[in-house]
């Protein structure tokens, strides 16, 4: 008897619980939609005004690295024509194509071959990146001017000119440069004068013309940001990503340009 009574009791049991087998849980459930809200504008005039004052602190935030630039090159930069006679023309790497110097770097090595054919440099400092075996800037930057009549003994290369502010500081600091025309194209050549100054290298530019194409376009962009990279540059003056000892390349490389026997005919440059 108690056994029938306890059956009877399990059955009833299980007739309470609801059979969900192959029901949709969530069909009689209504969806809940999430509604993202919009920043609100402040409504009052003391929260506008505000409003307004932030952003044009953020413009003058922005534009002041590049005034700062404009500021320090603004009679550095000149034309092949006319720039002053240096010893030293720094010429910066720019990128390489199948192991030849991109477009834009030819015509900054141009630039320098015609700078050295006019008697206006001596010397030229080719600087670039070579942190890869595979990727050597500055012998294909030096193999370009060979060929278009600089002679090798008057091409110094920096193979840890991995940014500007590294090729300035090392032009300095490793290879003594003091004085020097700096060779790129004309959105970076206030930067590098800016640049090169700050690290104690007195400096004029010479922007190279190029084609306003796609790179033209994205590098003057790019040097909207870059500015403010090099004013916490100039500001703080890290070392470089690779220092190293100091090398004697740029005076051994001047030397040879003063030995007579180097010249044509036997005669030393005017």
């Amino acid at each position: 008897m108690k056994l029938v009574t306890r059956l009877r009791m399990n059955r009833a049991a299980r007739e309470d619980v609801p059979d969900c087998r192959g029901a949709d849980l969530g069909r009689d459930r209504p969806m809940r939609s999430v509604t993202l809200r919009r920043p609100r504008l402040p409504r009052t005039r003391r929260g506008q005004r505000r409003l307004v004052q932030a952003v044009m602190a953020g413009c003058v935030l922005a534009l002041l690295p590049a005034t700062w630039m404009y500021t320090v090159t603004g009679d550095r930069l000149r034309t092949t024509a006319d720039v002053p006679r240096t010893d030293v023309a720094v010429v910066f790497g720019a990128g390489l194509w199948d192991g030849e110097p991109s477009p834009y770097l030819a015509h900054r090595l141009d630039a320098a071959a015609k700078l050295y054919r006019q008697g206006r440099v001596e010397v030229v400092l080719v600087t670039g990146d070579n942190s890869r075996e595979d990727y050597d800037e500055p012998d294909a930057m030096r193999g370009y001017l060979t060929r278009h009549g600089v002679p090798d003994g008057r091409i110094v290369s920096d193979y840890a000119g991995f940014d500007t502010w590294d090729s300035c500081v090392r032009a300095k600091r490793i290879f003594g440069v003091d004085e020097a025309v700096l060779i790129s194209q004309g959105f970076h050549i206030r930067r590098a004068v800016a640049l090169c100054e700050a690290a104690g290298v007195a400096s004029y530019g010479v922007g190279v013309d190029a084609v306003h194409d796609v790179t033209w376009y994205y590098g003057g962009t790019r040097e909207i940001f870059a500015a403010g990279k090099a004013a916490l540059d100039a500001a703080f003056r890290p070392d470089p990503r690779f220092l190293g000892p100091r090398e004697p390349g740029v005076e051994r490389a001047l030397a040879w340009a003063e030995d007579p026997l180097r010249q044509p005919g036997g005669r030393r440059r005017p």
